[in-house]
């Protein structure tokens, strides 16, 4: 007899094998993914330290609150040139006119400042890290970032 076609035993072979080449690179994708949002996380604080460079220079000093803003926020939505800085919408004169939140769901970058708006920190987490810094919080400050 000659029978053409392929037995049952290297049809769910080659099954398998399919199986697990697309599940390393669902993997691998998921890594990448996280090393984006980090890569995103990074390039937003330096965006919002340029505009409050900016804002200092004009205004002498940073804007204040008397507690932590969620960047991206309904009231933090844009940089105006105010004596509060960050505004809900509308910005007149903004430094930055649209104000970045984090890449995942409900996640905003933190913003402080000391009272007289010399100083200022803002904190985010890094997933999986990115741009030289681990796993973790940084902390960006007037002085640059670190972890």
């Amino acid at each position: 007899m000659n029978k053409k076609g392929f037995t049952l035993i290297e049809l769910l072979v080659v099954i398998a094998i399919i199986g697990v080449l697309s599940t390393l690179a669902v993997v691998a994708l998921g890594s990448a993914r996280q090393k984006a949002n980090d890569a995103k996380r990074l390039s937003d604080i330096k965006q919002v330290q340029t505009a409050l460079e900016l804002y200092y220079t004009d205004n002498n000093h940073y804007p204040t609150s008397t507690a932590a803003v969620a960047l991206g926020d309904t009231t933090a939505t844009c940089l105006n040139n105010s004596d509060l800085g960050w505004a809900a919408a509308g910005c007149a004169t903004p430094y930055m006119g649209l104000v970045p939140k984090g890449p995942g769901t409900n996640e905003f970058y933190q913003y402080t400042s000391t009272g007289t708006g010399t100083t200022y920190t803002i904190t985010a987490t890094l997933e999986v890290g990115a741009g030289g810094f681990g796993l973790g919080a940084i902390t960006a400050s007037e002085s640059g970032m670190n972890q």
